[in-house]
């Protein structure tokens, strides 16, 4: 990973999350979104490099004057450890540690053997109730299909039986980089390779627009999926964490 791909790759996921506003400042990302996903509503930094003093502060006024909380998504890298400290000092705390991995659209979209998933270029009713549907958080769900729905020129994937999306996803293309998100198997549907299915059916939307790198983001307690993604080719590239007040 260079400083250029780093950078891309925090564009390319604020451009696929969608937040209602995002401004670049001072080397940082500052999305805003009332909504429920921390990608889309968490400070953070382009480069992997020191913090200069002082920027937490500014930050801070950054949202407070937009009525939300400060939140910050930092690497784990040790570069930032200066400011990790200021965050501790000022009452923050650290959770949902969270892996971004890279791999090959090429690899990926030989993870499955079966039919791939079947891609739309608009979510529809059926693939919007995969969110709401039996153990998914409704309120989080309809956050994520608003804010997914809002990317400019991603794709929507899904497996569908007798109507009803079995299993779903979207791949986002911007920054040189494809990214994959909102990736969901309905409750009782799961370890039948649904989601492989999804995965190959986002990759033959990559490989028709001669895309070749994708990442994608999955939270370090989430085995099933790492499983997943390491069949596909993915690596750890770098893990973050979100830091909010108490």
């Amino acid at each position: 990973m260079n400083a250029k791909d780093v950078a891309s790759i925090e564009q390319a996921t604020l451009a696929a999350v969608a937040p209602e506003t995002v401004e670049a400042r001072e080397g940082w990302l500052l999305p805003v979104d009332h909504g429920s996903i921390g990608r889309a509503r968490s400070a953070v930094p382009l480069q992997h490099t020191d913090i200069e003093p002082g920027v937490l502060g500014r930050i801070e006024a950054y949202y407070a004057a937009r009525g939300l909380p400060a939140v910050f998504r930092l690497a784990t890298d040790a570069c930032f450890d200066g400011l990790r400290h200021e965050l501790r000092q000022c009452g923050y705390s650290a959770d949902k540690p969270t892996l971004v991995q890279l791999g090959t659209v090429a690899r990926m979209r030989e993870v499955s053997s079966q039919a791939s998933a079947e891609v739309h270029a608009a979510p529809d009713a059926a693939w919007t109730a995969l969110f709401l549907g039996e153990g998914f958080d409704p309120v989080d769900g309809a956050c994520r299909v608003r804010a997914l729905g809002r990317a400019q020129g991603s794709v929507y994937a899904s497996v569908r039986e007798g109507g009803e999306v079995l299993a779903g996803g979207v791949a986002a293309f911007g920054h040189g980089w494809v990214s994959v998100h909102g990736m969901r198997t309905a409750a009782g549907h799961r370890g039948q390779g649904l989601a492989g299915r999804v995965l190959a059916g986002l990759a033959d939307a990559a490989l028709a627009r001669g895309m070749a790198r994708v990442f994608l983001q999955v939270e370090a307690g989430n085995t099933a999926a790492q499983a997943l993604y390491r069949r596909a080719g993915f690596e750890t590239a770098w893990s973050y964490v979100y830091w909010r007040r108490a």
